[in-house]
């Protein structure tokens, strides 16, 4: 099972499993004991210049999805993304994140991919 939350939202350590953070900041006002966090690859977050170019109205969500695919799919990244593949095989993996909707965030895309 894999589930995406904000990382500000407290634990919940009988569902969440392996709690991974998939921002590339660390999240802003958030002790890092209070996060919980026990895994941060920065290998499957988008990159700087992805995050610049959306956040500053560089295209749609789509358009996004595609490029952040593009960037998964970079050998560093996919193996990185067969290694969260076998670990929410073997148990609960929460994705974690500091967006308002993660619903509708890269977190939400890596879940689909990781399939979830």
């Amino acid at each position: 099972m894999i589930r995406v939350r904000r990382v500000y939202d407290p634990p919940e350590p009988a569902a969440d499993g392996v709690r991974v953070l998939v921002d590339r900041l660390w999240p802003r006002g958030l002790a890092k004991a209070a996060a919980a966090v026990d895994e941060w690859p920065k290998a499957v977050t988008p990159s700087g210049e992805l995050r610049k170019w959306f956040h500053g109205g560089g295209g749609s969500a789509r358009e996004f999805r595609a490029r952040y695919e593009a960037e998964l799919a970079q050998p560093g990244a996919a193996a990185e993304l067969e290694r969260l593949r076998g670990l929410a095989g073997a148990g609960p993996l929460t994705l974690l994140t500091a967006v308002k909707d993660p619903a509708s965030s890269h977190a939400a895309v890596l879940a689909e991919l990781l399939g979830g």
